[in-house]
């Protein structure tokens, strides 16, 4: 008696024909702009050796992580402080906290970036209100620099901060802290010593997340860096729009790829990534 044949599952039939597509569409650019790297304009690793080779490469690269890290650091430290006031706040407080911090997910980042310009231009509402009152004597320069990036992007990403925090925060079991203050413990220990060590891999997450979007920003340093503050992302549009050194951009969008899926991976060795966006934590 010859054994039955496994059937396909119905629900795969309607899958499958999606799947094929979204590879095909998905999948097929990727693995072109990988050929392209080693290929444009000649066969070889010649686009990654200019990684050591080329000043501005690497002027452009430290930017880019610079910026990063900083707009990382304070991001985090914002959001970790916006996170512990919702956990804290009443029920109906924190409803309300929360459906202000998804709302902002709904505006788009080009309609903020021209929001700052207006609010920090030479002639932007903060100048003009700092000078009415006496602070300064003249205009301070908040845009075409880093300051000017950095504040448009640390207003992007804070609320992606939130998420990864509030979760490990509203997982956490509130008896420990309650335990260590029936202990002894001031409310300084007790936040150093127990309930910064439990949220670490909300911290530790929040942190990836941020570095990882902040790779690939694109319109906050176009826009609010006014072409004097270049990174990774810009200057790939330059090569492929100006220049039309293909492979030298394939090479940059490679190098974002890896770098991306590489901190993905260490993200999800302290938090299911689900979570970060509010999905089950079980």
């Amino acid at each position: 008696m010859t054994p039955a044949r496994p059937r396909l599952n119905a629900g795969w039939l309607l899958v499958l024909p999606l799947l094929a597509l979204v590879v095909a569409l998905f999948l097929g650019p990727i693995v072109n702009i990988l050929w392209l790297s080693v290929t444009d304009p000649e066969p070889g690793l010649g686009n990654y050796a200019a990684l050591f080779t080329s000043d501005s490469l690497g002027k452009i690269l430290w930017t880019t992580l610079r910026i990063c890290v900083i707009c990382t650091v304070i991001s985090v430290i914002l959001g970790y402080s916006i996170a512990y006031a919702m956990v804290h706040a009443a029920e109906s407080d924190r409803k309300r906290m929360l459906s202000l911090l998804l709302v902002s997910f709904w505006i788009s980042v080009l309609v903020r970036t021209f929001s700052w310009l207006m609010l920090l231009g030479r002639n932007g509402l903060v100048n003009n209100g700092l000078e009415a009152i006496g602070v300064i004597s003249q205009p301070i320069a908040f845009m075409r620099n880093e300051l000017g990036v950095l504040i448009g992007m640390v207003h992007y990403m804070v609320p992606y901060a939130v998420l990864p925090i509030l979760a490990s925060m509203q997982a956490m079991d509130g008896r420990v802290v309650s335990a260590s203050r029936s202990l002894g413990a001031t409310g300084a220990q007790t936040f150093w010593r127990v309930y910064l060590p439990l949220t670490r891999p909300g911290v530790v997450a929040a942190a990836l997340l941020v570095f990882i979007i902040n790779l690939g920003f694109y319109v906050v340093p176009a826009v609010l860096g006014g072409g004097k503050v270049l990174m990774v992302a810009e200057y790939i549009s330059v090569q492929v729009l100006i220049t039309l050194r293909w492979g030298t951009a394939a090479m940059l969008a490679a190098l974002l790829l890896f770098g991306v899926l590489a901190l993905l991976f260490l993200m999800s060795r302290f938090m299911k990534l689900s979570t970060v966006f509010g999905g089950a934590r079980t």
